[in-house]
Parts: C-alpha cells; sequence; structure tokens
C-alpha cells in the first residue's frame, strides 16, 4: 500500500514562506499530483496540480502568483512552494496523485492521499 507523505508545514507571519514536500512510502505511477488543502468548517479545494509528463500546472485563483507546484522525477516528491502568504492559506494541506481532467487545479480522481500537513499563517 503506497502512502504519500507531506512535510514542511508550520506556523509563518503574514507575507512569509514555507516549502511543502511530499514523497512516496511506495513505488507508484500516477497520471497526475497535486496538493489540496482544507481549513476548519471550509470545503476541500484544490490549491494545484500538475501533469506527470508533460509538467503542465494548474493554479487555484485564490493562489496564483504566490504558489508554485513542481516535482523532482529523480526524488520522486512533490513540492509547493508558498509565498506571500495569507491568513487565508492557512488549512491543513494534503498531498494527492492521480488523475486531473480539464485544466482543473484538483486531482478529479484520488488513487493516493497523504495525511496532511498544517500551515498556519498569522497576521
Amino acid at each position: 500500500q503506497v502512502q504519500l507523505v507531506e512535510s514542511g508545514g508550520g506556523s509563518v507571519q503574514a507575507g512569509g514562506s514555507l516549502r511543502l514536500s511530499c514523497s512516496p512510502s511506495g513505488q507508484y505511477s500516477s497520471y497526475c499530483m497535486g496538493w489540496f488543502r482544507q481549513a476548519p468548517g471550509k470545503e476541500r479545494e484544490g490549491v494545484a496540480s500538475i501533469y506527470t509528463i508533460s509538467r503542465r500546472t494548474y493554479y487555484a485563483d485564490s493562489v496564483k502568483g504566490r504558489f508554485t507546484i513542481s516535482q523532482d522525477n529523480a526524488k520522486n516528491t512533490l513540492y509547493l512552494q508558498m509565498n506571500s502568504l495569507k491568513s487565508e492559506d492557512t488549512a491543513m494541506y494534503y498531498c494527492a496523485a492521480g488523475y486531473c481532467s480539464g485544466g482543473s487545479p484538483a486531482v478529479s480522481t484520488v488513487a493516493y492521499m497523504g495525511q496532511g500537513t498544517q500551515v498556519t499563517v498569522s497576521s
């Protein structure tokens, strides 16, 4: 059973930066990978996605220009660089792998998902 393990979350002041990482516990392949987030009382939101072959990326409007999704195939690791963080970015962030469709920032069919890493941004 493959598990995705996120790291890099933490507490930061508004305007600061964090880099999230996601590594698998075993071998797997996926067409698309991405990051979700969920804040208390809110629905889960697709933040960014990347097609693993074409490297095409998609972002939610709320994070465009501030977040960058990337992958390191040699390390089989997914990253989310988050800059200019805002208090509204506070959420649990989850890494996911599976299939994407329609240029969405969300992984539409999730095959694997991690346990999440907390990001807290204070204003």
